[in-house]
């Protein structure tokens, strides 16, 4: 199933244009490679109130996105606030995708247990935070990749599109 992805850079960093987004672009042609139209990509600052209009624009009216991949402020860092605005959007929570994150991430890194990403769907959107580093942004999407067309089936209203009960 192809799905129409946005992809949202959140880094201070970035945007004051002192260091490059790496993370985005990688996620972009990862995206593309699996077959999944980029209609969207956007950097902010890490102000929660830009996080949650960019989330809510993505997510809104007939041209919502299927998908909305965000990468970077899920740290412990003062102004780490993707999580928090990805909630306050959000109409539900799927916190298995985000303890599925961290587990297949704990392989990599035992920092992993640190990310506080939350991952949730708005509408008919699922929303999935991603860390900042473009290696844990790529190794993170790897972990999930692989359940975001189901679940962008079901928040459509197919019922189990791969037959059978969900499990």
């Amino acid at each position: 199933m192809s799905l129409r992805v946005g992809i949202l850079t959140v880094s201070d960093r970035c945007w004051r244009k002192e260091a490059l987004d790496e993370g985005g672009p990688l996620l972009e042609r990862r995206a593309r490679s699996l077959g999944w139209e980029v209609a969207a990509r956007d950097l902010v600052p890490d102000e929660p109130a830009r996080i949650r209009a960019a989330l809510k624009r993505w997510s809104s009216g007939r041209s919502a996105l299927d998908l909305v991949l965000t990468t970077g402020g899920t740290g412990l860092g003062p102004r780490d606030m993707t999580p928090e605005a990805t909630r306050a959007v959000l109409d539900k929570e799927v916190p298995g995708l985000a303890e599925r994150i961290r587990r297949e991430g704990e392989r990599h890194t035992p920092l992993a247990a640190l990310s506080r990403a939350a991952c949730g769907v708005r509408g008919k959107t699922l929303i999935v935070n991603l860390p900042g580093s473009p290696k844990g942004a790529q190794e993170s999407l790897a972990a999930v990749e692989g359940l975001l067309a189901h679940a962008a089936a079901m928040m459509r209203g197919a019922d189990h599109p791969r037959g059978g009960a969900a499990r």
